[in-house]
């Protein structure tokens, strides 16, 4: 509930019935690969709400750090004696049970350590599913020091493929790449749109590009002005206050080198 850039956010609602929440949970009960959908939440009085929410819905839970979200995701795993994570965003309202689920079947069929479709950008934000496996998320947990690495959660799973055994999934069509997340207020007309004129249960990703082609006019209410990575941004500024203040250097070479590669993982 405490977005700086758009707070309580997911408790907006995207018609008359549901809100951000309420869509993100519908299309995830698609899912057949999924077991438990936890809500991983703060311990701050401003997400009692949030608490709430998932005590009305039937719904598991789990309360921990506000930044450290890596911290957060580890004890809530250990506290529900999770042997695969699958994580994905509150804010994300038509994430893609289909390619859930073809994410964490790759990650099951193979030796994998991670599996995400994020790490080159094929598919569009909001769409993001990231797999990864108890003991990956310990070692990062153990290990990641950079503020953007505890806050934003799987950074060090991604930057250390020489310890991780990693697949990104790709789009095998290329595509234009949209935001269909809900980051500030100049983004609810747009999803509310979708939501509008999108009534299957669930709606894929597909369904939406399909919409954007009969009506296009709906792409005049998408805000292209937001930058892709601008939280991530704002973390790598944390890093370098951090960086400053640590003697590692084999660290601060590693985080130089990953933050010229996250510009590869998004179309400009």
């Amino acid at each position: 509930m405490g977005s700086t850039r758009l707070p309580g956010k997911v408790l907006v609602k995207l018609n008359e019935e549901y809100t951000v929440l309420d869509y993100v949970i519908n299309q995830l009960r698609f899912c057949k690969s999924i077991k438990n959908l936890i809500i991983a939440t703060t311990y701050l009085e401003q997400d009692d709400v949030i608490v709430k929410y998932a005590k009305e819905n039937n719904l598991e839970y789990f309360r921990g750090e506000p930044l450290d979200v890596l911290d957060r995701f580890y004890k809530c795993a250990k506290e529900f004696s999770l042997e695969t994570i699958v994580r994905m965003n509150s804010d994300a309202p038509f994430l893609d049970p289909i390619l859930v689920d073809e994410a964490v079947n790759k990650f099951q069929e193979n030796d994998f350590d991670f599996v995400s479709n994020n790490l080159t950008r094929t598919y569009p934000i909001g769409i993001d599913t990231e797999v990864f496996s108890f003991n990956t998320l310990e070692k990062a947990w153990k290990e990641a020091k950079l503020p953007s690495e505890r806050e934003h959660v799987t950074p060090f799973m991604k930057k250390n493929n020489k310890i991780f055994k990693i697949y990104n999934l790709e789009n095998s069509k290329k595509i234009p790449i949209y935001r269909l997340t809900i980051d500030r207020r100049e983004d609810l007309q747009f999803l509310k749109k979708i939501a509008t004129n999108i009534k299957k249960k669930p709606i894929l990703m597909n369904d939406i590009y399909q919409l954007f082609t009969q009506k296009p006019d709906i792409l005049e209410l998408y805000n292209d002005k937001t930058n892709l990575t601008e939280g991530y941004n704002k973390s790598l500024k944390e890093d370098e206050e951090f960086l400053k203040k640590t003697s590692d250097e084999e660290l601060k070479k590693h985080s130089r080198s990953f933050k010229e590669d996250i510009k590869k993982r998004y179309y400009e």
